[in-house]
């Protein structure tokens, strides 16, 4: 190079520069104008390109930012252009590069920088939002409505089982109680009549008074019920003379005593043989006569307690 003769025709750095990509209008898929802008990073790998290669690098490739940005976008819906940013600067990178790699420029990466969109698009963004909280919101709101009806159906069926539980232990306890209170009462009733016949037969006369006493007794008190467990009610002749209905009971007892000590003694007369099939048709008469006997000897009872009265 020879000083006053020769010139430097252009200087260039090699270094990274940031290039501001002016606001621009850009339509989306879904027919949205948008207004973007951007920074875009480069470097110069050859001078002589940039210098010769184009007229002014910076102007094209800021031109070409531009361009390849609303090609872009116009490709995509806005949706997608707020939700794919990144995928929207690699793209751009891309398509900047592969014009600009005859400049002798490479572009490193492409950042856009702010998306504005029309104010009624703004609303009707706000809107949506609010609606699909609002649906979230009432979702879950029957969701936990749903949940809780659930627990409370399952609460009460446990609690119907458990109550049907306990009242089936109840009532089995119950009826346990009951045979047992039963078998406990037979006995005692078994042990009682066990005791009375015993003393009959050790006792002879006295124990038969004390059994026709016991009898009277019953009777007076079945007297006295009667009124109580019906509306109608037959009552002899001589309610008032007590002494009279106890002689009555105390003579009925005495007839049937007597015709079943009579009906023992015939039974013990009769020799006992193997009875033949005509003996056994001639002593059916013979017993219904005995029983025939002790109902006379009951009826006459009674009738001769009535004509002493």
């Amino acid at each position: 190079m020879i000083p006053f003769l020769d010139r430097i025709a252009y200087v260039k750095s090699l270094k990274e520069a940031a290039m501001e990509i002016p606001s621009q209008s850009a339509i989306t898929a879904d027919n949205v104008t948008l207004e973007l802008d951007g920074v875009l990073y480069t470097r110069v790998f050859d001078a002589y390109k940039a210098s010769y290669g184009v007229e002014d690098a910076e102007y094209a490739i800021s031109q070409l930012a531009q361009t390849t940005m609303r090609s872009e976008i116009g490709r995509l819906t806005l949706d997608h252009v707020l939700r794919e940013r990144a995928a929207l600067n690699t793209n751009i990178t891309e398509a900047i590069n592969e014009a600009a790699r005859d400049w002798g420029v490479v572009c490193l990466r492409y950042e856009i920088r702010d998306i504005h969109a029309p104010d009624g698009v703004v609303a009707a963004m706000h809107r949506q939002v609010t609606a699909e909280r609002s649906k979230r919101a009432e979702i879950l709101d029957s969701e936990g409505q749903r949940q809780s009806a659930i627990n409370i159906a399952e609460g009460r069926k446990q609690s119907v089982i458990l109550a049907s539980e306990a009242l089936k232990s109840e009532q089995i306890n119950i009826a346990s109680g009951d045979a047992e209170a039963i078998l406990i009462r037979a006995q005692a009733t078994a042990k009682g009549i066990d005791a009375v016949a015993h003393s009959m037969r050790e006792g002879q006369e006295n124990a038969r008074g004390a059994v026709s006493l016991s009898v009277a007794e019953k009777y007076v008190e079945a007297f006295g019920n009667l009124a109580k467990q019906g509306t109608a009610v037959v009552v002899p002749g001589n309610v008032g003379d007590m002494g009279g209905m106890i002689a009555s009971a105390m003579a009925v007892y005495g007839k049937v005593s007597q015709s079943q000590e009579q009906a023992q003694k015939g039974v013990m007369d009769v020799p006992q043989q193997s009875p033949s099939p005509d003996q056994g048709s001639k002593n059916e008469p013979n017993t219904m006569g005995k029983t025939d006997e002790v109902a006379k000897s009951v009826l006459q009872g009674f009738d001769e307690t009535r004509q002493k009265r």
